[in-house]
């Protein structure tokens, strides 16, 4: 679905914020159809999923060179094609997160969770096949993107009118997703290889240490077990984790498409 073309060093890259956009939106449809599964955080939340992947499908349909051949996309499933793949999945989101919405069932919870995962994982798949890559060969890019979607997800919600039990359940969900995208962070850049220079001293070392990491990642965590612990709530920690998860994406984005 996504056509690329590798620029010359120096030259403008071919990918640029739609791409970033459309990974960070499906990220987040991934994470709320998760999060409103597994925590039944109000019944409409379930509803963010198609909306954000619409918005995100736009944006990658700007993107697209052939605009009038996107429909091959979905009249054919090529197994060893994680476009393809994709494809599907979207066409999937759909039907599973409206009936869900407006009838849960206990098969329809499961169902949800399972293309959540999916579809989280495929953001980063999306990067990690193009191994060729430096930024984007490790294959901790998937979990990584899954991990970040859910925090992002968690964050949106915490920024909606809910009870303060509701908001204590979805904040220790976040927490729990902070610490794992730390983590699978440190094995990622473990198994990256050369493409790790990006980001250690590389051009990419301020903003995403900066944006991503300190505060996309660490700042919110440390407020978020304050406001747990105090029974407060501010929207600096989640508008922080929605800045990080988006920057994490833009970031990657060009960093893949940088020689070293």
């Amino acid at each position: 679905m996504i056509e690329l073309e590798f620029t010359p060093h120096g030259a403008l890259p071919v990918w640029g914020w739609e791409i970033a956009v459309y990974l960070f939106l499906g990220g987040l449809a991934a994470g709320a159809m998760i999060l409103a599964s597994l925590t039944k955080v109000t019944r409409w939340f379930i509803f963010v999923a198609p909306l954000a992947l619409s918005v995100g499908m736009l944006a990658l349909f700007i993107d697209l060179e052939s605009k009038l051949h996107v429909w091959r996309f979905y009249t054919a499933l090529r197994i060893t094609s994680p476009m393809s793949w994709g494809a599907w999945i979207l066409l999937l989101i759909y039907p599973a997160t409206i009936l869900y919405g407006l009838r849960p069932a206990e098969t329809l919870r499961r169902l949800n969770i399972a293309l959540g995962i999916a579809l989280g994982a495929y953001t980063g798949v999306l990067l990690a096949t193009l191994t060729a890559r430096a930024a984007w060969s490790s294959l901790f890019l998937a979990p990584l993107f899954l991990v970040s979607g859910f925090s992002t997800a968690a964050a949106l919600a915490m920024l909606l009118p809910l009870g303060e039990e509701e908001r204590q359940r979805v904040r220790r969900w976040d927490l729990i997703a902070i610490g794992a995208e730390v983590v699978v962070l440190g094995f990622f850049f473990l198994d990256l290889r050369g493409g790790a220079a990006l980001f250690f001293g590389g051009p990419f070392t301020a903003p995403f240490w900066s944006l991503v990491v300190i505060a996309g990642l660490i700042v919110p965590a440390a407020l978020e077990l304050v406001e747990s612990r105090r029974h407060i709530h501010v929207a600096i920690a989640p508008t922080l984790i929605l800045i990080g998860g988006l920057a994490l994406r833009w970031i990657f984005v060009l960093a893949g498409q940088t020689a070293i």
